[in-house]
C-alpha cells in the first residue's frame, strides 16, 4: 500500500477548510459512539413500544456492539480500497439510513436488523477519524487535531444518559435516532467536498480475502455473544466455552489467514512495533475504566437511588464536563513532555477517581459522587492523548488506518470485558456480602448496622436475640440494599485495581519523541 499521497498531504497548508473537514468527521464520530449509549436509557419505552420479551431486550444494545467490533479491524482495507473519504461517506450515509430504519421500526427484529446495519458502519466510522489525525496534519498539529476527536470521543459515552434521557422524557425513543438524520447528511456532503488526504485502489474490491472476513466475524461475534451471556449462564458453563472454542478457533484462523496472505485483511504485522503493543494493552484497560464507569454509574442511580433517566443524564454529565475543561491542559503536557509520564500521570488519576467509586453507600447521590466524577474526568485526556501516540507514532503512513482499527478495537473489547466481569461482580458477590451483613447485625457490629441503615444504638456489640418476623421483613429490604452496594463497590474496585496493574508495563516502553518532533518511521 503506498503511502505517497498521505504523506504529500501531511507538508500542505493547513486551512480553514481542512479543520472543518476534520471537524465534520469528528461529529460522525460523536454520533456513532454515542448511538451504543443513547438507547440505554430509552430501553424500557422500546420494550412496551414494540412487546420485546425481556430476555430479548438487551439485543438492541448487544447487535449494535457485534457489528462494530466486527468493523473496526476492517477499516485499514477498506480505507486503502475506498480512500478515506469515500469509506466515511458511505460508512455515515449507511448509518444515517439505519438510523432511520431503527425509527421506523415496527417490531423487534427489523429494528435488530437496522441496529446491526448501524453498528457496523459506526465501526468503519471511528477508527478513520484517530488515523485522519496523523494524515491530515503536518506534525505541530497532530497533537491539537488529537485532542479535539479524543475529547468528543469521550464526550459521547457520558452525554449518551443524559441526551437519551431527555429526548425520551420529552419526545419519544424515535427521536433518539431521528435526531441523526439533519447530522448525518450534513456530515456526509462536508466530508465528500472538504477532505481528501489519500486515492482509492478499487482493483482491491475484488481481492477481498472472504475466508479471513468469515472467520474475523465469527471470532469477533462469538466473542461478543460470550461475554454477553457468560454472566449469567456462567463462565463454566458448556455454552460459554464453546463460544470461547469457536472465538479462539476463528482468532486463530484469521491470524493464519492475515499472516499469509499477499492481501491481508488486517495487518497483524503492526503488533512488531512493542510501543504499539503496549498502546493496545492501554487501549484495553482504559476502555475497561472508561466504558465500565459508563456502565456502572447509571445503573447505581437507577437501582439503588432510583433516580429517573434524565436527573441520571443530569448527574453523570459532570464527568464529560471535566474533560472538555481538562484536555487543552493535556495537549499541552502530551506536547512538552515524555509521553510515558504522562501516561503514569493519568492512568494513576483514574486509578484514583476508579478507587474512590468504590467508597458508595446507600445515600451517596451527587454531592458524593461528584468529585471521583471529576477525578475521572480530568484523567481521560491524559490517558487517551500520550497513548494514542505512543501506539501511533512510529507507525509507517500506509498502515496507520489499520493500526487505528486494531487500537480502537482493542477499547471496545476493554469495555465488553469490563462490563462482563461488573455483570459477573454484581450478580455473584451480592448473595455473600448479604450474608455477611446478616452475621455482623446478629453479632451486634455499629458499623454494619449504619451501612445497612439501621439506627446504630440496638447494636452494642453483643449477639443480637431472636428477631420476629414483623423485624425480619423490615431488615432484609435493607440488608439487600445494602449488599448491593457493596457489590457496585467491589466492581469499582475491580477496576481501579486493573487500570493500577496497567502500569507494570510502562517501564519497558520505548521513548517517543515529543510531537513537534515526532516522526512516523519503519520499523523490524
Amino acid at each position: 500500500m503506498s503511502s505517497l499521497s498521505t504523506v504529500a498531504v501531511n507538508d500542505r497548508a493547513v486551512g480553514p477548510a481542512k479543520w472543518l473537514g476534520f471537524l465534520a468527521l469528528c461529529v460522525g464520530m460523536f454520533m456513532a459512539i454515542l448511538d451504543i449509549q443513547i438507547v440505554a436509557t430509552a430501553l424500557p419505552d422500546m420494550q412496551a413500544s414494540l412487546h420485546i420479551s425481556m430476555d430479548l431486550l438487551s439485543w438492541v444494545q448487544t447487535a449494535y456492539l457485534i457489528a462494530e467490533v466486527i468493523a473496526i479491524p476492517l477499516t485499514g482495507w477498506l480505507a486503502f480500497t475506498l480512500s478515506t473519504r469515500w469509506l466515511f461517506v458511505g460508512a455515515v450515509l449507511c448509518f444515517t439510513i439505519a438510523s432511520a430504519g431503527c425509527a421506523n421500526s415496527s417490531h423487534f427484529g427489523s429494528l435488530i436488523t437496522w441496529r446491526t446495519i448501524q453498528g457496523f458502519a459506526g465501526g468503519a466510522i471511528i477508527p478513520s477519524v484517530f488515523s485522519a489525525c496523523f494524515i491530515m496534519f503536518p506534525k505541530h498539529l497532530q497533537d491539537r487535531a488529537t485532542m479535539v476527536a479524543s475529547v468528543i470521543a469521550l464526550m459521547a459515552p457520558t452525554m449518551g444518559p443524559l441526551i437519551g434521557g431527555w429526548i425520551t422524557e420529552t419526545y419519544s425513543w424515535h427521536w433518539l435516532f431521528l435526531i441523526n438524520l439533519l447530522p448525518g447528511l450534513a456530515v456526509v456532503v462536508a466530508v465528500a467536498a472538504l477532505v481528501d488526504v489519500d486515492r482509492p485502489h478499487w482493483d482491491h474490491v475484488v481481492k477481498l480475502d472472504y475466508l479471513a472476513l468469515f472467520l474475523l466475524a465469527v471470532a469477533l461475534g462469538s466473542l461478543e455473544i460470550l461475554l454477553k451471556e457468560a454472566p449469567d449462564l456462567g463462565w463454566n458453563s458448556w455454552q460459554i466455552l464453546s463460544l470461547a472454542i469457536v472465538s479462539l478457533t476463528g482468532g486463530m484462523g484469521v491470524i493464519w489467514r492475515c499472516s499469509n496472505a499477499s492481501e491481508k485483511l488486517v495487518d497483524f504485522g503492526n503488533f512488531r512495533d512493542r510501543n504499539f503493543t503496549i498502546g493496545c494493552w492501554y487501549s484495553f484497560t482504559l476502555g475497561a475504566g472508561l466504558y465500565g464507569s459508563v456502565y456502572l454509574m447509571p445503573l447505581f442511580l437507577a437501582f439503588v437511588r432510583q433516580h429517573s433517566p434524565l436527573e441520571i443524564g443530569e448527574i453523570v454529565v459532570v464527568t464529560g464536563l471535566a474533560q472538555v475543561v481538562v484536555a487543552p491542559i493535556a495537549v499541552v503536557a502530551e506536547a512538552r513532555f515524555d509521553c510515558r509520564m504522562v501516561t503514569l500521570f493519568g492512568y494513576l488519576l483514574l486509578t484514583v477517581g476508579l478507587l474512590w467509586g468504590g467508597t458508595l453507600t446507600y445515600q451517596s447521590d451527587f454531592n458524593e459522587l461528584f468529585w471521583p466524577q471529576i477525578v475521572r474526568g480530568a484523567a481521560l485526556p491524559f490517558c487517551l492523548l500520550p497513548t494514542t501516540r505512543l501506539a501511533l507514532g512510529r507507525i509507517p503512513a500506509d498502515r496507520l488506518q489499520s493500526a487505528s482499527g486494531l487500537f480502537n478495537l482493542m477499547r471496545n473489547l476493554g469495555g465488553a470485558i469490563g462490563i462482563a466481569l461488573i455483570d459477573t461482580v454484581l450478580e455473584t458477590r451480592s448473595e455473600g456480602h448479604a450474608t455477611s451483613l446478616v452475621a455482623k447485625l446478629q453479632a451486634g457490629d455499629r458499623a454494619s448496622a449504619l451501612f445497612v441503615g439501621l439506627p446504630p444504638d440496638h447494636f452494642v456489640g453483643k449477639p443480637i436475640g431472636p428477631v420476629d418476623q414483623a423485624t425480619v421483613d423490615l431488615v432484609t429490604p435493607l440488608v439487600r440494599r445494602a449488599a448491593t452496594v457493596m457489590s457496585f463497590n467491589d466492581a469499582w474496585l475491580m477496576l481501579g485495581l486493573l487500570l493500577l496493574a496497567s502500569l507494570l508495563v510502562l517501564p519497558i516502553l520505548k521513548k517517543v519523541p515529543l510531537s513537534l518532533e515526532t516522526t512516523p518511521k519503519e520499523f523490524p
